[in-house]
């Protein structure tokens, strides 16, 4: 890929601060002898977006219709596109953009989230909105996002200026309903439960307070949108609610609570949108979002404000026909919808890719068919925010490939080109890492959203409840990935390749722990001291520096990445095996002592838990460490 010498003093002022942070950002890729000269230029000819790069005489020029048109042409440029004539791209959605939770323990560093910026930037997104249930500073509040990093005020203005740089408009998204049992938590705010993560609708003081809340979160922001949540508000009426009002349809306290949400935003010249799976899942008698026997009443329908856009979520589909029913069951509510997907960020060490792009494929094919103009895609962090953000990038510029392109299948070589000249990455070594969570008996990865290697990680290695799930040994794939990965992480001019240092480490680990409790009580069972003594000097030596690297790679990764606050949350855990490791080896030396007669955790038999269909499931931590429901 040639260097490229953009000539910044003669570029259109708008791009000016975009093209310096982005040469910056990538010093190697400009300037320098032989550097392939680059220009833009605006051509009203293209106001409803898109570019048009002409290669001649040994420059390139670039006319294009707005800011992130520049940015796309500059990042597919970057990726080694300019060979030849002539290249033209339009793209296929008013609005793409990506979704960043801030509010399940980590949040992004504000830097950071200037260098994912910039990478949207380049890929062709132009919304970037933050996902901030307590996590934002609302005055005479000392409560939200207490002691858990909250973004400030002049953060978040200081982020809107940065991003319209790019062209990339910011709004948040907070929650308006349900989702707030962090600020609900507090005994400040117990007045304005309903449940203890749904807030009391109906109520004067709610009102009061989210007056409060939407204009802090929606200050900072130039744009006029706010996301307003309100999904997943289980148990809605049926708390504190109903012993102040009585019994009530649920279907009518949430339309009643969306108009006064509805009027606060109104008053201050915002445009509302919120998620809309509450409305399918009280149309459901299985309270499922995605239930095609879900009946909501007409009178319902009718009075959801059609000023409200709807938000339609969905990360788990990998047919394109239900994306289109859905699409066309939104429509029938009253409003166009926007379409959200899912990067599969959360709940794991590292993405999901081949199942999120499998996801994300057949989602995006929909939205074209249908007509769809507004479609991001979301990067979640439940759970504890274990993953690397950044893993998620291979996912985004799948997406953004779609966005850009015909009604069938990406350019994969192309998609690979662009990869590597927005995030200065290799796209194949960034998916297999994925692979910490596709142990052997996984066939098809895209077809399976396990996060094995969270589960063997966390779990107890006395009791490890999860083994009898695991019906072929993963320890040779453990191994063959950490060393893949180290490898990767050192490959020559693709900085970002570094990441992948957090996965590897996971993998060494996990390749070592994988078979410990099976290997530890057969040993036992069999009275084997000679292996017990092997294991004890060998692969239990070794896990746990093992674990101590993993640990201090994970600090380094989080530190590098989100606010410090929430990383006490991980190190719990780290803290929680380092000791069951540190307590397994004083008594495995007591046992081959003769001062313990036995180990009783490890003669007891393993009961198999689950009856997965599609291979190993998911499992959070609380229940992987131990089999105790304590909380």
């Amino acid at each position: 890929m040639p260097r490229l010498n953009v000539d910044l003093k003669n570029c259109p002022e708008e791009l000016r601060g975009g093209l310096d942070v982005i040469l910056a950002d990538f010093p190697d890729r400009f300037g320098g002898r032989g550097a392939v000269g680059l220009s833009f230029v605006r051509d009203d000819s293209l106001a409803a977006g898109g570019f048009k790069a002409e290669v001649a005489k040994g420059a390139i020029t670039v006319r294009y219709g707005g800011k992130t048109d520049a940015f796309r042409a500059l990042g597919r440029i970057m990726g080694g596109h300019c060979k030849g004539g002539a290249f033209s791209e339009t793209p296929r959605f008013k609005t793409l953009g990506v979704m960043v939770d801030v509010s399940r323990n980590g949040v992004i560093r504000p830097d950071v989230a200037k260098t994912l910026m910039r990478r949207i930037a380049l890929m062709g997104l132009n919304m970037m909105i933050l996902y901030a249930e307590d996590t934002y500073e609302v005055p005479g509040e000392p409560f939200f996002g207490y002691l858990r990093g909250r973004l400030t005020a002049d953060e978040m203005r200081d982020l809107d200026r940065y991003a319209d740089m790019f062209g990339i408009e910011m709004f948040p998204c907070i929650q308006a309903l349900a989702h707030l049992e962090q600020i609900l938590q507090w005994p400040a705010y117990y007045q304005y439960r309903d449940t203890d993560h749904v807030m009391l609708a109906g109520w004067d003081r709610t009102c009061a307070l989210l007056e409060k809340m939407i204009e802090a979160a929606s200050a900072p922001f130039r744009s006029k949108r706010i996301h307003v949540g309100m999904d997943e508000a289980h148990g809605i009426g049926s708390g504190r609610y109903r012993k102040l009002f009585g019994e009530k349809r649920p279907f009518d306290i949430l339309n009643d609570h969306l108009l006064k949400v509805r009027d606060i935003c109104l008053r201050r010249g915002l445009k509302p949108m919120i998620w809309s799976d509450m409305y399918f899942r009280l149309g459901s008698k299985r309270n499922d979002y995605y239930d095609r026997e879900c009946v909501i009443p007409p009178d319902v329908i009718e009075k959801i404000p059609k000023d409200v856009q709807l938000v339609y979520w969905d990360y788990y589909h990998a047919d394109p026909e239900f994306y289109a029913d859905w699409i066309e069951r939104h429509r029938a509510l009253g409003s166009e919808p926007i379409v959200a997907g899912g990067a599969w960020t959360w709940n794991r060490f590292w993405a999901a890719i081949p199942s999120a792009m499998a996801a994300t494929d057949a989602c995006m094919k929909a939205c074209k068919r249908k007509g769809v103009r507004e479609a991001f895609i979301t990067l979640w962090g439940d759970d504890g925010m274990e993953c690397d953000v950044f893993s998620a990038l291979p996912v985004v510029q799948f997406f953004a490939e779609h966005g850009w392109s015909g009604d069938g299948d990406v350019d994969g070589e192309a998609m690979r080109a662009n990869f590597r000249g927005s995030c200065g990455a290799d796209f194949d070594d960034f998916v297999a890492a994925s692979g910490l969570d596709m142990i052997p008996q996984i066939r098809e990865p895209a077809k399976c959203r396990s996060n094995a290697g969270k589960w063997i990680l966390w779990q107890d290695p006395l009791l490890a409840i999860f083994d009898p799930q695991i019906e072929i040994s993963p320890r040779a794939h453990y191994s063959a990935l950490a060393r893949k990965l180290e490898g990767a992480s050192k490959k020559k001019g693709l900085p970002m390749n570094r990441r992948l240092t957090f996965p590897a480490a996971a993998a060494r680990a996990l390749s070592l722990k994988c078979d410990l409790r099976k290997n530890l009580a057969g040993a036992c069972a069999r009275n084997d001291r000679r292996t017990l003594k092997k294991i004890l000097d060998g692969d239990l030596k070794a896990l746990r520096a093992a674990v101590d690297a993993l640990w201090k790679e994970h600090r380094q990764m989080w530190l590098e990445t989100y606010k410090p606050f929430g990383l006490e949350v991980i190190e719990l855990r780290y803290g929680g095996l380092r000791t069951r490791l540190e307590s397994l080896e004083m008594r495995l030396k007591a046992y081959l002592k003769g001062d313990l007669d036995a180990i009783p955790e490890l003669a007891e038999k393993l009961e198999r838990i689950h009856e997965w269909k599609d291979g190993p499931g998911m499992v959070g931590y609380g229940r992987a460490c131990t089999p105790s429901f304590i909380r």
